[in-house]
């Protein structure tokens, strides 16, 4: 009897133990109010309260300075040894467009229902909060960088042609969506990039403001801030002024683009007239410019310049009935005279026979089609659809059926061929770039330069005008719906280091229209270099 009383006593006691018992430490609640402050989790930061409190503080602190991440690293936790312990802390504040602001505090705990609880006050969150007071900042924005182009002469003053304008951007004051989006480093009415580089590069050429980090009046820190950084270009002042004056009286809107074959830098982006950037962003027909892709298909087979082939006057494919402009025909001539003088009626049975469908979109995408562009700002990519049946692989295999280009992807071809090698065309030196270098298959480059220097001199762009040493391709691209097609005038080559492709909007033959264009811009060139 007396052992059962000593059993029933000793459960007794042992119930009391674990009912006066303190659950957990001081620390390890700390730990964990860091953690889910850290992670800015409020659920977590509630359980851990010995009594229901409001922690939209914390909240207000990561709106109202914009806090991209927040590091809070526990100290030293003391155990005063009367249910209650302090823990002091470090929170690491990552401001969005000012850096980190630290600063030291302290979270006091205390015993609660037998275990330890944040025994929270508004001084959690910052040693001098009290009351409803709130975080904000109050900035002063530096000198903004200056953006110009490669001989160092600033483009972004406004007296900039408007071709250069379209690809610079303008100032602008900021909106309430501007400071939405950008953080409440900025106010309302502060200058902020709009279009073009000075919206693309904004937080580059804003640089970081003087900042004040208050709480209610209080400044609680100052951080420095630092000029904008300035934003060199690849425009050539002397290659945009040629081309301006090669676009600027045209009639028709006219677009031309200039890029340095072996390095992709763009030199020149030039449209005559409207607000709409062709140069870059428009989505043409490419004609027969896209002829030379063709060609680098077709070479890579096994093809040479001087085979034998013929151009009738017309040629069926696929159930497609091709002809030449003008319904020429040349009858048995070398492959490179039938591209010099731009037949139809070769190049799609060509294509048909010993291209097709996937061989023809390799030697597309080579150079730059269906390549994602990243020049510095917004820019069209080229579509080149692979062809689902033979039909419209005859019409792709001369720049028609779905295949959109623009003058830039256009002259970044030129280039490719120039240099045996397709580079991602840039704006900005040193932009990554989300696209590869290509290098072309052994010998092509050089059967198509020859090629190119074909049309030049005997070809369809014989009587343009070019200076020697020029060499391209023309294009007529038909557009639109009815019996008689309207079309725009394209002429895309090289001569020296420079690469070019110009579009004339509805103007006709290449050879007659576009080709001239680029003659005056490239002896417009010529005479302004020493």
């Amino acid at each position: 009897m007396s052992g059962v009383t000593v059993l029933a006593v000793g459960a007794a006691a042992g119930g009391a133990y674990w009912l006066l018992h303190t659950r957990g430490s001081p620390e390890e609640t700390a730990r964990r109010f860091a953690a889910a402050w850290q992670s800015d989790d409020s659920l977590k930061m509630l359980a851990e309260l010995a009594a229901p409190q409001s922690l939209a503080a914390y909240d207000q602190q990561r709106k109202g300075l914009n806090v991209e991440r927040a590091t809070i690293t526990l100290g030293k936790v003391v155990d005063h040894g009367d249910d209650t312990a302090t823990a002091d802390y470090t929170a690491t504040l990552a401001l969005k467009n000012i850096g980190d602001w630290s600063y030291t505090g302290q979270i006091d705990l205390k015993v609660a229902d037998r275990a330890w609880k944040v025994d929270w006050s508004p001084k959690a969150v910052h040693p001098s909060m009290t009351g409803t007071a709130a975080f904000k900042l109050k900035t002063d924005w530096p000198q903004r960088g200056a953006i110009t182009d490669s001989s160092g002469e600033r483009i972004d003053t406004g007296s900039v042609g408007g071709s250069v304008q379209q690809l610079v951007g303008f100032l602008d004051k900021a909106t309430a969506k501007d400071v939405a989006k950008l953080g409440p480093s900025y106010k309302e009415g502060d200058a902020i990039g709009r279009g073009g580089l000075q919206e693309n590069f904004q937080k580059r050429l804003a640089g970081t403001p003087a900042t004040e980090i208050m709480l209610g009046d209080k400044v609680l820190a100052t951080i420095k801030g630092a000029e904008g950084k300035p934003l060199e270009t690849t425009l050539d002042p002397q290659v945009q002024a040629a081309a301006v004056a090669a676009v600027r009286d045209l009639p028709k809107p006219t677009s031309l683009v200039a890029v340095r074959h072996g390095t992709g830098e763009i030199l020149a982006v030039v449209n005559n007239r409207g607000g709409f950037n062709r140069a870059l962003d428009g989505r043409y027909p490419p004609g027969s410019t896209f002829k030379a892709v063709t060609a680098i298909g077709l070479l890579s087979e096994g093809v040479s310049p001087g085979e034998q082939v013929t151009c009738p006057k017309f040629a069926t494919i696929g159930g497609l009935k091709v002809r030449n402009s003008e319904h020429a025909e040349y009858g048995s001539l070398t492959f490179s005279d039938s591209f010099a003088y731009s037949c139809n009626t070769t190049i799609a049975p060509m294509a048909a026979d010993r291209l097709g469908p996937d061989k023809l979109l390799k030697a597309a995408e080579m150079v730059g089609f269906n390549q994602p562009l990243s020049i510095g700002v917004p820019a069209a990519k080229a579509s080149f659809p692979k062809a689902q049946s033979d039909a419209e692989l005859a019409a792709e295999s001369f720049g028609q059926a779905r295949i959109t280009a623009s003058p830039l992807v256009m002259a970044s071809v030129a280039a490719a061929l120039a240099d045996g090698t397709w580079r991602p065309p840039t704006l900005v030196p040193g932009l990554k770039q989300k696209a590869a270098e290509v290098k072309l298959p052994d010998g092509v480059a050089d059967d198509l330069r020859a090629m190119m220097e074909a049309v030049v001199i005997k070809g369809t762009a014989k009587a343009a005008g070019l200076p020697e040493g020029t060499r391209g391709k023309t294009g007529t691209a038909e557009y639109g719906t009815g019996p008689e097609l309207p079309s725009h005038a394209w002429f895309m080559g090289y001569r020296g280091e420079v690469a070019f492709a110009v579009v004339v909007e509805g103007g006709g033959g290449g050879g007659k229209v576009a080709a001239p264009v680029a003659a005056s811009f490239l002896r417009g060139l010529a005479s302004s270099l020493p």
